[in-house]
């Protein structure tokens, strides 16, 4: 075993607990019809703490001078006056996204504390809020800073899996990640896929990551892949197709290169590339009659049109 354990000082493990239970039990409160406060508030009040800002957030709650940059970032406390990219997602399913946002807004804005870097106190404040973001979120869950979703909610993690550093779940279609996966400082995991012509048009997808894989350094995993079990993703590949299980893949695009030693009897054989079943794993969607939508490119008529409603680069 190359871990081991360690533990804070009594005195800060009873106060780490005593914070966790107590916005905890507020979080889930808020989500009842007679809740005494919302989620917005609920995590408002949580951040405005965190940062030290009790004072000045007191004194402008009192109608006392505060100055312009004082009041943004005190009124930026507050979920409900931020917007966030998934935001403008047309397709994202609108209730759903309401709470996710702003329990989305304290994770990102706690993993901007001081804080976020107390490892043992971060750790279990990331297990909590997914207890409550996550679709599903297994127990054990080692979530270090910086990681970032579209969503949350679209996102299911199995038991004792480590996610690193700065990794991108992108959940605009849905990701299903199994026990004792772990996933490796800066890789990226897609849900979604952009037509070849129209690049507004967006393509979702259910990717899964299956139990025991590695997805290590800097690897992306491409919407609607399937990373098999006990397998193995290398540093920066890119994969566009299914890892079969207990394979090592490596490369750009990612190929199968050997099977991990001890398996071969399980795996199927070493083939010179990943079978593409994405279209197998596409999740529709219709869009509200009454949307207000807009291209933010711009782009004439001619440069927009889809050739292929469902056609990946």
């Amino acid at each position: 075993m190359t871990k081991r354990h360690v533990a804070l000082p009594p005195e800060a493990e009873a106060g780490l607990d005593d914070f966790l239970s107590d916005v905890d039990a507020r979080l889930a409160a808020a989500v009842e019809d007679d809740a005494a406060e919302s989620t917005c508030e609920v995590v408002q009040d949580v951040l405005v703490d965190l940062y030290g800002d009790r004072e000045a957030y007191e004194r402008w709650q009192a109608g006392k001078q505060v100055s312009p940059a004082e009041r943004v970032r005190l009124q930026g406390y507050d979920p409900c006056n931020a917007t966030l990219e998934a935001e403008y997602y047309a397709e994202k399913d609108e209730e759903r996204f309401k709470r996710s946002k702003h329990l989305q807004w304290l994770w990102r804005q706690f993993d901007a504390t001081p804080m976020a870097d107390n490892i043992e106190f971060a750790l279990r404040f990331r297990q909590m809020l997914a207890n409550h973001l996550f679709d599903e979120a297994g127990e054990n869950l080692r979530i270090f800073k910086g990681v970032t979703f579209s969503y949350g909610h679209n996102i299911s993690v199995g038991d004792n899996t480590v996610i690193h550093d700065d990794v991108h779940l992108d959940d605009r279609g849905k990701l299903t990640i199994g026990d004792r996966v772990s996933i490796s400082d800066d890789a990226h995991v897609y849900s979604h896929d952009h037509d070849i012509v129209d690049q507004t048009e967006v393509l979702n997808y259910h990717t899964i990551i299956d139990d025991d894989a590695r997805v290590t350094y800097n690897a992306m995993i491409t919407a609607g892949v399937r990373v098999g079990k006990n397998s193995v993703v290398g540093a920066r590949a890119t994969v566009t197709g299914d890892v079969p299980a207990h394979h090592v893949v490596v490369g750009q695009p990612a190929k199968s290169v050997r099977v991990k030693p001890g398996f071969e009897d399980d795996a199927d054989p070493v083939t010179d590339h990943l079978e593409d079943r994405a279209d197998d794993r596409e999740i529709p969607y219709d869009l509200p009659d009454d949307l207000d939508q807009f291209d933010e490119f711009e782009r004439p008529p001619e440069l927009s049109e889809p050739i292929h409603p469902h056609k990946r680069p």
